[in-house]
């Protein structure tokens, strides 16, 4: 069993091996709360086989049906930021996948929500670098979930 890493990840943090794991997780961290669709396009595998099971977006299959959905969330009147926590990482080979927590804020004309997300990314080495192949998220309370949906809109 791994431990949980201390630490949450927002993409605020320095000093990472590139070639890591946790360099992979952080910039997806980054380009999500900085809103950077380019940094997340750099993040994502981008072919066919790519998929992601979000709240917002029920399953999206293939990188232009995944990028439609960040789009969305960043294009937006909400601002949503999130850290990744209570996590650990998992590598075989050329793959690793992190398991945990988000937890962050939505704010969007006087609301705000704090989201608490069960969330799991895997990557995989692509062209010798770390790209997002698969993310699932999910929400513990379907009142919050609902509020969310709503804010995004």
């Amino acid at each position: 069993m791994s431990t949980p890493f201390p630490a949450a990840v927002d993409g605020s943090e320095t000093g990472l091996d590139p070639g890591a794991p946790l360099a992979a997780l952080s910039a997806f961290y980054r380009a999500f709360n900085g809103r950077d669709i380019e940094a997340m396009a750099r993040n994502w595998h981008d072919d066919d086989d790519a998929s992601m099971s979000n709240p917002l977006g029920g399953i999206a299959r293939g990188w232009p049906a995944i990028l439609a959905v960040y789009r969305r969330i960043f294009e937006g009147e909400a601002r949503v930021r999130v850290a990744f926590h209570d996590y650990t990482l998992h590598r075989a080979g050329e793959v690793f996948y992190a398991v945990g927590r988000e937890r962050g804020t939505l704010e969007r004309a006087g609301l705000r929500l704090e989201p608490a997300i069960r969330t799991s990314r895997l990557f995989r080495r692509v062209d010798g670098a770390w790209r997002q192949v698969h993310h699932h998220g999910s929400f513990d309370d379907p009142a919050l979930l609902a509020a969310y949906r709503e804010a995004v809109r």
